[in-house]
């Protein structure tokens, strides 16, 4: 028992300088806001005390990955355009971070709690779909091809919510299939890889199941924002948008629900994405 305490008070250490060390890179970047860059140390200290490298590797994979595309051709118009809609740009704050990881660190803590293989699959897929998203947002901004509603196939503004492109879609796939190929890594490394590996037929079918799970989360996530999601109209520019005030002034609910915003979107989305991990996981065992 004391040597259990001892390991854990190790354990919290490390993950509260690591992750400390990250937020304020993260924060000296412009990656994080002040809210964001403290909920991050809260979060990965969770993960590295309660959690196998497994898991907080695919935390920083995430953050890592997304962080580079959110930075790489930043200024370029493209971007800019699609970025004039979003809710939210720039420094991810502690909504964003908790949006995408906190479902994450209560698998997380479940795992932990009570061991089994349904909760690492489960949190597979919810990394993935939110690394999909991010990556498919991320790139797919820069697409020559105008983006397509989710819903009617129609031609929309750069931005829209529920829009996809081919670039973007590509992007998902990739930014999935990445988390499991980092987790089936990770697993691979770690003591007891014959059972975990060898429940998923090899490391090509984990990978194919994070694909799987995270294009699926990455597609609820667009038909969320073409249909449910709050979007609004500005009442200066007339343009449409997720932001409640826009060019200073309050703007006008056109459809979508009032609560649903984007970080509960992503949330929702990331949901499903564990929901199906969790399934193929099941079926694998």
């Amino acid at each position: 028992m004391v040597g259990w305490i001892d390991e854990w008070w190790l354990r919290a250490l490390a993950g509260l300088i690591g992750s400390g060390i990250i937020a304020i890179a993260a924060y000296r970047f412009r990656s994080l806001s002040g809210s964001g860059a403290w909920s991050a140390v809260a979060m990965g200290t969770g993960f590295v005390t309660l959690g196998e490298p497994v898991w907080f590797g695919c935390l920083i994979a995430f953050f890592v990955t997304s962080t580079l595309w959110s930075k790489w051709k930043k200024r370029h118009r493209a971007k800019a355009k699609a970025e004039a809609n979003y809710e939210k740009t720039g420094r991810r704050d502690a909504g964003q971070v908790w949006a995408n990881g906190g479902v994450g660190l209560l698998l997380c803590a479940a795992d932990a709690w009570l061991p089994s293989p349904g909760w690492l699959y489960a949190y597979i897929g919810v990394m993935a779909a939110v690394n999909a998203d991010t990556w498919a947002t991320e790139i797919g901004a820069l697409s020559k091809s105008a983006p397509r509603s989710i819903m009617s196939g129609k031609v929309v503004p750069a931005g829209t919510s529920g829009a996809v492109t081919l670039l973007g879609s590509a992007a998902a796939f990739a930014g999935a299939a990445l988390i499991g190929g980092v987790a089936a890594a990770l697993l691979a490394l770690q003591q007891h890889v014959g059972a975990a590996a060898g429940a998923w037929g090899g490391a090509a079918a984990l990978v194919a199941a994070a694909a799987a799970a995270g294009l699926a989360g990455c597609f609820a996530d667009s038909l969320l924002g073409a249909t449910g999601q709050a979007m609004y109209r500005c009442r200066v520019c007339g343009s449409g948008t997720e932001r409640g005030v826009h060019c200073g002034a309050a703007a006008e609910r056109v459809r979508g629900f009032a609560w649903l915003n984007n970080d509960r979107v992503n949330l929702l989305s990331s949901l499903l994405a564990g929901v199906i991990g969790w399934a193929l996981g099941t079926l694998l065992l």
